[in-house]
């Protein structure tokens, strides 16, 4: 056995035996290893070293459905492909195609065949000539499977290995403290082939968890991760990751089994010959998502799932006194580390991971203005009894359409400037399709539906999306082409670097500001983002515009002077100063 091979089943071992400690580490690393790396698939000599070069200046990230561009004819993933060619190279060199398998509900997390590409949208070449162009993020829906699935199907009957796959309770056990996002009944009596048995159900009754304290079920996770891998996947999302490891009794979210087995994958993934990254979704309070960075041995990246309620709340007040204040306590990403920020995705807005940060009377004014604007409000059961807002669902661009004040005419140029400040932080920018596409709530398909988030699902007839967007009056193509040019923009400056320095101004309340720094120290951005409908006035002190340097506004193309002379920011303008065009 050779060194490398010998140092990575030592570390494999230590880590099963905290996950499983009454079996044995050795034979569990064997089958770990044949998991991951089957038929001798090649593997690195030495463990990747946590670095800044999974990702540079030049990543940004598309997140859409695989069907939510439609013709009636053409395969979905070809209309993708085909928008993705025509209208983002260069604009995103990464896309997340939300879970493209078969499924039974939730528009997808309710996977019933995690090896096959849902045929409605297309199949496995189809993706693969996605990957081909783009860096591919797919899902890991790993914490539940749907109902209707052939494990589950087989555990009904008890057939093996999927009879000890899936987390039973008795309806007599303690559940009062678990934490949830849902507020249906946890549990669901179903019939099997040895009786009655109650399932667990963290999300819905046609979402049954998976009990990983049977090591099957993490094998079975590894293989499939190592399809993705080798069908072009380079970002694998784990969802709903914090809730995987469940104990009777306590909160069964975020359990110490739960982060040893994200550093299992964590460890597997350093070791592939593919640049791989492992990002998770745990949309929960701040400190708590940060926890999965672990010690630069756990995620590569973590959703900034405080963000989008932050900047809505910055919009919606014409304050970014709650932003600012939370993001100068934001550590930077440990070195191996990296943020993916974003303001909207195919859930809502997330209001958890504003507790603590945002007061009660402020979270208020930002629910009644959304439901002003269209939007709806989703619930989470409480432990012990009771219900809490859970998520605001909108689309981003319809929830700028207005402020605490009401209705005004600074629509568009409220939502840029929200998107603008994703491009402008620590960490790696995502922007949902419907956000690029200014998309309207689609009040039509939730009353279809029967369901909050369908209001931000819409799926564009893609004749129709190509109109709209060849009329340059439109919204659609007013703003796809407005963030297309910033993203170009950014592109092409190194103190955009996800890792560069960041370091949090303090100036009017009305002005969101970070200074930015490349690696090499070579390049500085001032990013200034006026969230009021005011017209405010900065100065070059206040940002320490070194005087004699040259700086320019990149977004403007204005020199900006630094002798004193204010720098105006007009209602919603964003402004990148550097030193650097």
């Amino acid at each position: 056995m050779s060194k490398p091979t010998q140092t990575l089943r030592l570390r494999l071992a230590e880590l099963l035996s905290q996950i499983y400690p009454d079996l044995s580490a050795d034979i569990l690393s064997t089958q770990v290893l044949e998991a991951f790396f089957p038929d001798e698939t090649p593997r690195r000599k030495r463990a990747r070293t946590p670095g800044n070069n999974l990702w540079s200046e030049n990543d940004a990230v598309l997140i859409t459905y695989g069907n939510s561009l439609v013709d009636g004819t053409h395969k979905p993933l070809d209309l993708l492909n085909d928008f993705l060619l025509e209208y983002l190279k260069g604009v995103v060199n990464g896309v997340h195609i939300l879970p493209f398998f078969p499924f039974t509900s939730d528009d997808g997390f309710a996977v019933t065949d995690y090896r096959a590409v849902n045929p409605s949208l297309g199949d496995w070449p189809d993706i693969n000539r996605i990957a081909d162009e783009f860096l591919l993020m797919s899902d890991l829906v790993l914490n539940h499977v749907s109902s209707q699935g052939a494990w589950f199907n087989a555990y009904r009957q008890g057939h093996a290995p999927y009879d000890r796959f899936f987390f039973e309770a008795s309806p007599e056990a303690d559940v009062s403290e678990v934490v949830r996002p849902r507020t249906t009944p946890l549990l669901q009596e179903v019939e099997t082939s040895a009786g009655p048995r109650h399932v667990w159900c963290t999300f819905s009754h046609d979402q049954i968890d998976l009990d990983f304290r049977n090591p099957e079920v993490l094998l079975e996770f590894l293989r499939i991760m190592r399809l993705h891998i080798n069908n072009g996947v380079r970002i694998i999302r784990l969802d709903a990751v914090a809730f995987i490891w469940k104990v009777i009794g306590t909160k069964s979210i975020h359990l110490p089994e739960t982060h040893a087995i994200v550093r299992l994958m964590r460890l597997l993934c350093d070791f592939a010959q593919e640049p791989v990254i492992l990002l998770t979704e745990t949309n929960v309070p701040n400190a708590e998502n940060l926890s999965y960075f672990g010690n630069r041995n756990e995620a590569h990246a973590v959703y900034n799932f405080t963000l989008p309620p932050l900047v809505l709340h910055a919009m919606m007040s014409g304050s970014a006194e709650y932003l600012n204040r939370w993001q100068v306590g934001m550590p930077p990403a440990q070195l191996g580390c990296a943020y993916l920020n974003f303001t909207a995705s195919h859930d809502g807005i997330g209001m958890r991971p504003a507790e603590g940060v945002l007061p009660e009377e402020e979270k208020a004014k930002v629910i009644d203005t959304v439901r002003d604007l269209g939007g709806l409000v989703s619930m989470r059961a409480l432990p012990g009894g009771g219900e809490s807002p859970y998520e605001l669902n909108i689309t981003f661009f319809e929830a700028m359409g207005g402020t605490f004040k009401g209705r005004d005419d600074y629509h568009i140029a409220r939502f840029l400037c929200s998107q603008t400040i994703v491009m402008s932080l620590e960490g790696i920018p995502a922007f949902y399709i419907h956000s690029m596409l200014a998309t309207p709530n689609d009040h039509e398909q939730v009353e279809r539906r029967g369901m909050n988030r369908a209001i931000n699902r819409h799926n564009w007839e893609y004749p129709r999306l190509k109109d709209e967007l060849s009329n340059p009056d439109s919204v659609h193509a007013q703003v796809l082409g407005a963030l297309s040019d910033r993203l170009r923009l950014r592109s092409g400056q190194s103190a955009f670097h996800p890792n560069a320095t960041q370091f949090t101004l303090q100036l009017d309340p009305r002005i969101f500001g970070v200074w930015r720094q490349s690696l090499d120290r070579d390049q500085s951005v001032f990013a200034l983002h006026n969230v009021s409908d005011e017209t405010v006035f900065i100065s070059p002190g206040a940002i320490n515009l070194i005087e004699g340097a040259d700086w320019t506004d990149l977004l403007s193309g204005e020199r900006i002077r630094s002798d004193g002379t204010e720098i105006p920011l007009a209602p919603y303008q964003c402004r990148w100063i550097t030193n650097r065009g």
